[in-house]
């Protein structure tokens, strides 16, 4: 049995002694001590400090609208060949404008300052640019005679400009905003980031890896928000028809973009 020193109203345990610690004073925190015991001349283990730590303050942050004007849908980017020039490709879009602009083709097209782009074999892949009227659902395809040769690409082209950050290609959509004042001019893009991947048959595929908005001379980065895009499957059924519930609840209908992860929940 220890021995036990005399004084205080409860019993001090001696140094040989190995006793638990005495029990939580505080049963609304988990565990006996949330910080560690710490020895006194007098043997007495006990706890010192705050039982728990300052709530940290969180900086909320406003979030900011911004109107686009101009969207071109990503999923449905392809090269079609062009029936008059065999050997050429021709890349094709659907998009959706508010406003009139124009739309841009570049091919191993390097960024500059404030979004501008300069493409880098001009001589080869030429550039190509078409104007467009407001409405929803437009189809844009090149002109004849004006997309790209395949057989003039190389596995180093590819490669080369991905390690010096060069779109392979580069569409480039420019309007000229209705909130924005005529003198000012102010061109607003969104530019769409796709690159070529060969496929069978020495055919390519264009896959859009990224898109970025420059609006009132600042440069965005569009994220996908899960669950909301518009996805059909091989039977022809809308995906998000079938699951459009929200993935917490599975009853209410989706209506809230939850951050950062990006799902679409019901709240």
């Amino acid at each position: 049995m220890g021995n036990f020193i005399s004084g205080g109203s409860r019993p001090q345990y001696h140094r040989d002694h190995q006793s638990p610690p005495p029990p939580n004073p505080n049963p609304q925190f988990e565990g006996n001590y949330p910080l560690p015991y710490h020895h006194q001349q007098d043997c007495a283990r006990y706890p010192y400090g705050e039982m728990a730590s300052p709530v940290q303050y969180v900086e909320h942050q406003e979030a900011v609208t911004i109107r686009n004007d101009i969207n071109l849908k990503k999923e449905t980017f392809r090269f079609e060949p062009d029936e008059q020039n065999p050997g050429k490709f021709l890349l094709s879009f659907t998009f959706n404008a508010s406003v009139p602009g124009s739309i841009s083709v570049m091919f191993f097209a390097k960024e500059g300052k404030e979004c501008n782009f300069n493409a880098t074999k001009e001589d080869l892949f030429p550039s190509t640019t078409v104007s467009f009227a407001k409405g929803m659902g437009q189809r844009f395809k090149q002109a004849c005679g004006t997309g790209i040769d395949f057989s003039a690409l190389s596995e180093t082209d590819l490669v080369e400009a991905s390690e010096s950050d060069v779109y392979h290609v580069a569409v480039i959509a420019e309007v000229v905003s209705e909130d924005d004042h005529p003198e000012s001019e102010t061109l607003n893009r969104q530019i769409t980031h796709v690159v070529l991947e060969k496929g069978h048959k020495d055919e390519y595929k264009a896959r859009v890896v990224k898109q970025i908005l420059w609006v009132n001379g600042k440069r965005y980065v569009l994220q996908e928000i899960y669950g909301i895009g518009s996805t059909v499957d091989d039977n022809g059924e809308d995906a998000n028809e079938r699951g459009k519930e929200c993935v917490i609840c599975l009853s209410e209908p989706r209506d809230t973009t939850v951050l950062p992860c990006r799902h679409m929940v019901s709240i």
